[in-house]
């Protein structure tokens, strides 16, 4: 396999952490192998990226890792937007809204404001 066949192979991964806010240090290939090194905003997104790994390759032989979870990200409330919501994207479940809150001193989590920074918790 080339190394333009292998890279792409991984991409859905690579694609995966851009949208959910990962920071990626690489991305590349070397020695045959793709290398990825990222920093995942929590724990539940960085399980979610392991899910694209094994749907690109469940073995996943060729890619040589390092993703690590980080201290957490922002995030810029859209609209539509709600704690749960934003929990259940962050974390699996809508229950954690509390963490977000609390992180942000957030009295009342109905009074969060489209284009609003939030603090999300690792």
């Amino acid at each position: 396999m080339s190394d333009d066949d292998l890279k792409a192979k991984y991409q859905p991964v690579a694609d995966f952490m851009s949208a959910h806010g990962f920071g990626i240090a690489h991305f590349n290939v070397a020695d045959g192998k793709v290398v990825l090194e990222a920093i995942a905003p929590t724990e539940y997104l960085k399980d979610a990226a392991w899910d694209e790994i094994k749907k690109c390759d469940s073995t996943y032989a060729d890619l040589d890792h390092n993703i690590t979870v980080g201290s957490g990200t922002t995030y810029e409330v859209k609209s539509g937007d709600n704690l749960s919501k934003i929990s259940k994207e962050f974390y699996g479940t809508p229950n954690d809204y509390s963490k977000i809150a609390d992180a942000n001193s957030i009295s009342d989590p109905n009074l969060i404001k489209v284009g609003q920074q939030l603090t999300i918790p690792a």
